[in-house]
């Protein structure tokens, strides 16, 4: 059997699919190296997040996406890219960033409440 070294890996074919194979063998510390094509193939790089599932036995890894949320929600994300250029202009007329944000803030808080007792 080969021995293999820190950061080898080995090819090899599976011949029932056509997936990319390759056995690597992980550092003391558990870390594991990508190999370059698979990054390559996959559009890895220094700054992609990855996740990692541990599934029946077997590690899944794949490139996320992140999405920067507001106050966790993707639509206030979105309300507040659409206040983007008001927020602009405030600044501009020296309008305080903190007051700014508190008004935002109660008014959606005031549209939360309405909608939550409309739905009752």
């Amino acid at each position: 059997m080969t021995k293999l070294h820190k950061n080898d890996s080995v090819d090899y074919v599976n011949y029932n699919n056509k997936d990319m194979n390759k056995i690597i063998k992980p550092l003391r510390s558990g870390q594991i190296t990508i190999p370059a094509d698979f990054r390559e193939k996959l559009g890895i790089d220094a700054n992609t997040l990855l996740q990692i599932t541990l599934m029946d036995r077997e590690l899944v890894i794949k490139p996320v996406k992140a999405v920067k949320t507001v106050g966790g929600s993707l639509w206030a994300k979105e309300l507040y890219d659409i206040f983007a250029p008001v927020r602009t202009e405030a600044k501009e007329k020296n309008y305080d960033e903190n007051k700014i944000n508190t008004a935002i803030s109660q008014a959606l808080n005031s549209v939360r409440t309405k909608h939550a007792k409309s739905s009752i």
